[in-house]
Formats: structure tokens, C-alpha cells, sequence
């Protein structure tokens, strides 16, 4: 998984698909875990897709969004901000 982007990218839609599943089941702290999981797995998916390189070893979603260089919506930073 660790060279492969769109693997990393299919587990995010995996773990994404998890959360939704937790949440309409009153599993709340878990649906939040697995949306941190998600968006983590996806920017590392995105990293690799830019950089060719292995993502760091971090949980820090900011640190992610800010070594990729990408420009994200105020509220979709402030989800992150959230989340992290």
C-alpha cells in the first residue's frame, strides 16, 4: 500500500464508507475516528501523487494539507482544523 496512491485513495472510500455507517448507528466518537482516518489516508494518497515519494509517518492532517501545497475552501480547512 505505502508506494501505491490509489490504494491509499480506495481505503480512504473505504473508511469514509465505515464512518457513515458508525454515524447512522449512533456510533459518534467512532464515525469521527474513521473520518480523521480517511482524510489521512487520502492526503497520503495525494502526496504520493505529487511528490513520487512515501508520505510521512504523521496523524497531523494540517502538516499533510501544508507539505502537499494544496489550497483548501475556508470550511473545509476548518474541518481539517477540527479534526486534526
Amino acid at each position: 500500500m505505502a508506494h501505491n496512491p490509489d490504494e491509499w485513495l480506495r481505503q480512504a472510500d473505504y473508511d469514509i464508507d465505515n464512518a457513515n455507517f458508525m454515524f447512522k448507528n449512533g456510533r459518534y466518537i467512532y464515525a469521527v475516528f474513521m473520518c480523521h482516518l480517511s482524510i489521512e489516508k487520502a492526503l497520503k494518497g495525494l502526496y504520493i501523487q505529487k511528490t513520487s515519494q512515501l508520505p510521512p509517518k504523521t496523524h497531523n492532517l494540517l502538516y499533510l494539507v501544508e507539505r502537499i501545497k494544496i489550497q483548501l475552501p475556508d470550511n473545509l480547512y476548518d474541518s481539517i482544523f477540527t479534526l486534526k
